[in-house]
């Protein structure tokens, strides 16, 4: 599988995996889909790659801007910060599935924070917290 392959290939997973988080929130097995087999599985692909494609040298790279652009000129280097991401993301999903859900914020309103966080991974956070907020305050009407 070449990293084009692997890049569609993630994504692919990513996208059905948010589609279980937004569409079957409450099903038995979203969060076994979502925490015990996408982001295992993205960790699994993620620690491979870092560690058949990486020297010690390259590491003191993450230290400065420019040797972090030049680390991420490689194709392996910028599908392995995209898995990075995508993992994430996830968690952060899960993260305000699970606490929407406790704070009884109904689920319409945590959608667009799930479409920003698969989009724009800390804004839809910031989304949910501000969502979270209101909610708080009793200034959701719902």
């Amino acid at each position: 599988m070449n990293y084009t392959q692997a890049f569609q290939s993630v994504n692919l997973l990513a996208l059905l995996t948010w589609l279980f988080i937004i569409f079957l929130p409450n099903m038995k097995y979203t969060r076994r889909i979502v925490f015990g087999f996408t982001i295992f599985l993205l960790s699994v692909v993620y620690a491979w790659m870092v560690f058949s494609t990486f020297k010690m040298d390259d590491f003191k790279e993450f230290s400065t801007l420019q040797g972090l652009m030049t680390l991420f000129q490689s194709e392996q280097a910028v599908l392995l910060g995209w898995i990075h991401y995508l993992a994430f993301d996830l968690m952060v999903g899960l993260y305000i599935l699970d606490n929407g859900q406790k704070a009884n914020i109904k689920h319409v309103f945590l959608v667009p924070c799930f479409l920003f966080t698969f989009m724009f991974g800390p804004a839809g956070l910031l989304m949910y917290r501000i969502i979270r907020y209101f909610q708080q305050k009793n200034l959701l009407d719902y």
